[in-house]
């Protein structure tokens, strides 16, 4: 059964791989090839029950750009209490955010990388 599920999010998150956001693409294209700071990320990861859209296990930091639909989600406050109990931090960007000031979203992300 676990098995199942684990198989299950391993497809989704690499169909959702295939067909991300403007603001996911945008933030992937700043990440990947350890373009920032020579950290690696990955991106829509499975992590034990869910999928993390960029995460750095080196550094313990995922990643998250969000649309409205995550406003005030109590699923949301639960996800990252699961995360934080494990040692990760989580930042949360909204996607017109990344997409407004992309350069500012890096900046943020290598200032928190950086005073772990």
């Amino acid at each position: 059964m676990a098995d199942e599920m684990s198989e299950r999010l391993r497809r989704f998150a690499r169909a959702m791989r295939k067909d991300p956001t403007k603001a996911e693409n945008m933030l992937w294209q700043m990440l990947r090839g350890r373009k920032l700071e020579g950290m690696k990320f990955k991106r829509q990861e499975p992590m034990g029950p869910y999928i993390v859209d960029f995460v750095c296990h080196e550094k313990k930091l995922i990643i998250e750009a969000d649309g409205g639909q995550h406003s005030e989600s109590v699923s949301d406050l639960e996800r990252d209490s699961y995360f934080s109990s494990r040692g990760y931090r989580i930042l949360r960007f909204w996607n017109d955010e990344i997409e407004r000031n992309g350069d500012g979203a890096a900046l943020h992300i290598i200032k928190v990388a950086t005073d772990a």
